[in-house]
């Protein structure tokens, strides 16, 4: 670990040290275990459990005025709820980076954990109310619900079968059996 004598901590002004945390280069401070992120590392370290966009959500909610300056370029920061979460994070307005306080790169990782929980979940639960319908004689099947499951990594078709009619093929002249 070396000292990156162009950043200082924003929370006590001590020199940041370079570090590697999940294979991400960050800049910690060894006073307070605070850590500064570039712009596209807490991208980074969010794609240590998550690897599509669309599983991750917004990112900001209720901006604000933070008392922190941005070690880069000296700029009074932002904080915002991380993701909606009670997860406040500080970020440069010219997106330089993100300061996490310590301990707050693993609530990070928590949550997102529990984003992807709940996204598999809820494709489950569509996919077996896809193939309810299906057996009521609907026409749900794979196309809606098997592009749900692509998008949240369910995989294809109308739901845990996959296939293009939830698993089952039509009956001859394209009527559907339940």
């Amino acid at each position: 670990m070396a000292p990156n004598p162009a950043l200082q901590c924003p929370r006590d002004g001590s020199a940041l040290i370079v570090e590697h945390m999940h294979g991400i280069e960050v800049d910690h401070c060894g006073a307070c275990n605070g850590r500064w992120l570039d712009h596209h590392e807490l991208d980074e370290l969010e794609g240590t459990r998550a690897d599509e966009d669309e599983r991750r959500g917004t990112i900001r909610f209720a901006e604000r005025d933070s008392e922190l300056r941005c070690p880069v370029c000296g700029d009074p920061m932002a904080a915002f709820n991380y993701r909606a979460y009670d997860l406040e994070i500080d970020t440069c307005r010219d997106e330089h980076g993100f300061w996490l306080d310590a301990g707050e790169e693993g609530r990070v990782r928590d949550i997102i954990d529990e984003r992807v929980r709940g996204l598999k979940r809820s494709v489950s639960a569509e996919a077996a109310w896809g193939d309810f319908l299906d057996g009521l004689g609907g026409r749900g099947g794979g196309g809606a619900w098997g592009a749900v499951g692509r998008v949240v990594g369910g995989g294809g078709g109308g739901g845990p079968r996959g296939g293009a009619a939830g698993g089952r093929p039509p009956a001859p002249g394209g009527a559907r059996t339940g």
